[in-house]
C-alpha cells in the first residue's frame, strides 16, 4: 500500500468515488461523513498519511477541522488537501490560514486529484537534495530529519511553518517577495491575493522566539532573514 488516505467528506457518492479511486491507485482509504468523526480517525490509530477534506460538513466546518488536526502534536505534520467550492476563494484562503496544504476546486477530475495526492506526499517525504543544515546565531534547521532547535531546544513546526522557513534560511539576507513564497511554499500562483504569507510568518516568529526576531519585514515587498535581530519585526502591511 501507498499509504492511508482519509476522506472527510459528507457527499456521499464524491466520498465512494474517491475511496475506489483511491484503492485503485494503491492507497488505503478511509471515510469521514462528519467534521467530529475525522477528527476523530485521524487521531486515532493508524494516524492517515493524508486527509482530503471538504468544507460543507454537517457538524463543523472544514476549516474548524482542519485548525484541530494542526493543533494536535500527533497530526500537525500530516498533509491536508482541500476539496474547496467553486469560486470560493475565502474558503481557500481561510484553509491555507489554518494549515491546509494544497486544494482542489469542484468540480474536480480523479485523475487531477490523484496527481496532486501524490506531490503533496512527494513533498512530505522526499529529503532535500543539496541542502545541508541550516544555522543562524542559535537557529538550527534540518532538512533531512525535518527538525528545527532554538538555542538546543526542538520547536514543533508544521509542514507548511518548516517549508518557510527553509525558504528563508536557504536564501539568507535575500528578500522574498510574497508571490515568491507563495510559489515556492505553497506551490500556487503568486497573483493570489491573500494574506496567508503574512499570518504564517507571524506564527513562526512566535513559535521562534527570540529567533523569530531574524526575519525582516519589508513592508509592501515581501520578506528577508537577516543577521541581526529585532529589525522589522512588526506586521506586514
Amino acid at each position: 500500500m501507498l499509504g492511508l488516505v482519509l476522506t472527510i467528506e459528507d457527499e456521499a457518492d464524491l466520498a465512494r468515488k474517491l475511496q475506489d479511486h483511491l484503492n485503485r491507485e494503491g492507497f488505503a482509504a478511509r471515510v469521514a461523513s462528519t467534521g467530529v468523526r475525522g477528527i476523530e480517525l485521524t487521531l486515532g490509530s493508524p494516524v492517515p498519511d493524508l486527509v482530503l477534506l471538504g468544507l460543507r460538513l454537517p457538524d463543523i466546518p472544514g476549516i474548524e477541522v482542519c485548525r484541530r488536526i494542526r493543533q494536535e502534536p500527533a497530526t500537525h505534520n500530516v498533509p491536508i488537501i482541500v476539496l474547496a467550492p467553486r469560486g470560493d476563494e475565502v474558503d481557500r484562503i481561510l484553509g491555507f490560514e489554518v494549515g491546509a496544504d494544497d486544494y482542489v476546486v469542484r468540480p474536480f477530475s480523479m485523475r487531477e486529484l490523484m496527481l496532486r495526492v501524490r506531490a503533496v506526499l512527494r513533498r512530505g517525504s522526499a529529503p532535500v537534495k543539496g541542502l545541508g543544515q541550516l544555522r543562524a546565531d542559535g537557529l538550527r534547521l534540518d532538512p533531512a530529519s525535518h527538525r528545527v532547535w532554538v538555542d538546543g531546544e526542538e520547536i514543533v513546526l508544521t509542514a507548511l511553518e518548516f517549508r518557510l522557513l527553509r525558504t528563508l534560511l536557504s536564501h539568507k539576507e535575500q528578500v522574498q517577495t510574497r508571490k515568491q513564497l507563495l510559489q515556492e511554499v505553497w506551490h500556487v500562483p503568486g497573483e493570489m491575493a491573500t494574506r496567508t504569507v503574512d499570518t504564517h510568518m507571524n506564527r513562526l516568529r512566535q513559535k521562534l522566539g527570540k529567533s523569530g526576531t531574524h526575519i525582516e519585514t519589508l513592508r509592501g515587498v515581501g520578506y528577508r532573514f537577516c543577521g541581526a535581530r529585532g529589525v522589522g519585526g512588526g506586521a506586514a502591511r
